[in-house]
């Protein structure tokens, strides 16, 4: 099965990787297993993956890429939300973009797969927040529309500090390590 894999940062695998050659030139020590669908085609080989990861793009401009992304695949997992929060867009907004490419999605024939966002340790309290409303929207919608929906944020959160990713799972307190990928890759994904 061929899988496109739609997001941000996330999904590109920043800051270790990045699906861009030109961009994965100015990483020191690029590193594929730095994302999370890599470590899913581990266990499953029978999967191939499209990485669709752009650096700090909201959800919008996933969307506009929504097109290019799918094209010749049988399935795609669209993951995204943490710059609209950054930078101060209503999480309604997010959300409606999010559940807008799902219907996209179905309508092409393709199997479907939502991830929710991850904690943000170098967030504030409003965007801690911000995230969990974001998160609850997206659960409500993929209930709604019976897709599964990839457990990011409960995968990687310390359960100390439910608003944070554990420190060993996060390289800069944006993204996951390579062991946070794992993590997604082997235990996020099986739902799909």
């Amino acid at each position: 099965m061929i899988i496109a894999c739609l997001g941000d940062s996330i999904t590109a695998g920043s800051p270790l990787w990045d699906p861009d050659p030109a961009v994965r030139a100015r990483i020191d020590s690029p590193d594929e297993r730095s994302q999370w669908h890599w470590w899913a085609a581990q266990r499953d080989p029978s999967l191939e993956f499209r990485n669709h990861g752009v650096y700090g793009e909201r959800t919008d401009e996933i969307a506009a890429r929504f097109v290019a992304a799918v094209e010749g695949v049988e399935a795609v997992v669209i993951q995204g939300g943490i710059n609209d929060i950054v930078q101060g867009r209503p999480v309604e907004g997010a959300a409606q973009n999010l559940t807008g490419m799902i219907h996209r999605a179905r309508g092409l024939g393709l199997r479907v797969a939502l991830a929710d966002v991850l904690p943000w340790n170098n967030g504030d309290r409003r965007s801690a927040e911000e995230i969990s409303r974001l998160n609850a929207l997206l659960k409500a919608g993929a209930c709604g529309l019976d897709v599964p929906l990839f457990p990011f944020h409960q995968t990687l959160a310390d359960p100390s500090r439910p608003s944070r990713m554990r420190d060993d799972l996060t390289d800069d307190g944006d993204h996951p390590s390579v062991e946070g990928h794992r993590l997604l890759g082997e235990r996020a994904f099986s739902s799909f």
